[in-house]
């Protein structure tokens, strides 16, 4: 199944009791909060994705829901404010699109559905577990680690001669525990095929021409893009940097291909074409 339509199906189960009530009378149209880290609600292809996603399953944008959507623009510290603003409009159900999303989700409402997008709600404290995530959330499970892996195979295969993979990321997207489970893992599996990962961390556009001067010191020889909203958003400048420094790179979104990295692989949204893709998710 494809996530999109994973995505709006959850909610649409969310929602199925209430629309089954009110069949003989005139249909309600239900409020769906959507939380992202991501861009502005008209710049977002993640959005265009649960949009048609919706329309797979044969829901209609204005007659059976609209979507009231908030993006934090790359900016995490927005992201509780932006919550219960959703919160306080009395949205039906919240999608939290991204781990700190949806940990902002947590905090802002018990009561509300939220269906969650993570990587390893489990460690992130989001669900009791993967069979029974209890209380008010359900979703998808991204296995990011997996993910990770997989685009270090293609980067190996693009670029065999490599050794020294500079790992370009942005502190605080993951719960410490999860951080720290997560760099052990990359770390072996890094190692395992040959390669040696050096995380060069970024917290504002401003740090990006320091952090690609940190990866010539270091006599990194290719380049693994993070997948987090502050960088795809500045897709671009990462792009060109990477270009200046003749560093073959890989990341998680279309928006670095297109803006010039060598290649991305990421989950599988469409049934359209990629350059590169992989599938990894588990439900809840």
């Amino acid at each position: 199944m494809h996530r999109r339509t994973f995505l709006a199906g959850t909610g649409a189960v969310v929602l199925a009791a209430p629309l089954a009530a009110e069949t003989q009378q005139a249909p309600r149209t239900y409020r769906i909060g959507f939380l992202d880290t991501g861009l502005r609600q008209d710049e977002t292809s993640t959005l265009a994705g649960f949009r048609q996603g919706f329309l797979d399953i044969g829901y209609l944008e204005g007659k059976n829901f609209r979507i009231e959507y908030r993006g934090a623009d790359g900016k995490y510290e927005r992201l509780a404010a932006l919550a219960d603003e959703l919160v306080r409009s009395g949205v039906d159900v919240i999608v939290a699109n991204s781990t700190p999303a949806c940990l902002a989700a947590q905090k802002a409402t018990t009561k509300i559905p939220i269906v969650i997008v993570a990587a390893d709600p489990v460690r992130s404290g989001l669900v009791a577990s993967l069979a029974r995530p209890g209380g008010n959330i359900t979703g998808l499970s991204i296995q990011e680690f997996e993910l990770i892996f997989k685009r270090l195979e293609l980067l190996k295969e693009a670029v065999p001669t490599a050794s020294r993979v500079a790992y370009l990321r942005v502190p605080g997207t993951q719960p410490t525990q999860v951080a720290s489970s997560f760099q052990t893992q990359e770390d072996s599996a890094a190692q395992s095929i040959g390669l040696q990962l050096q995380r060069v961390e970024v917290r504002e556009p401003i740090d990006f021409a320091g952090a690609f001067s940190t990866m010539a010191k270091n006599r990194a020889q290719a380049l693994i893009v993070a997948n987090v909203a502050p960088l795809s958003i500045h897709a671009a400048q990462v792009a060109a940097l990477a270009t200046q420094n003749r560093l073959p790179a890989i990341g998680g979104q279309k928006e670095l291909t297109r803006a010039g990295l060598l290649l991305s692989s990421r989950p599988r949204r469409s049934a359209s074409p990629s350059r590169h893709r992989s599938s990894r998710a588990q439900t809840m």
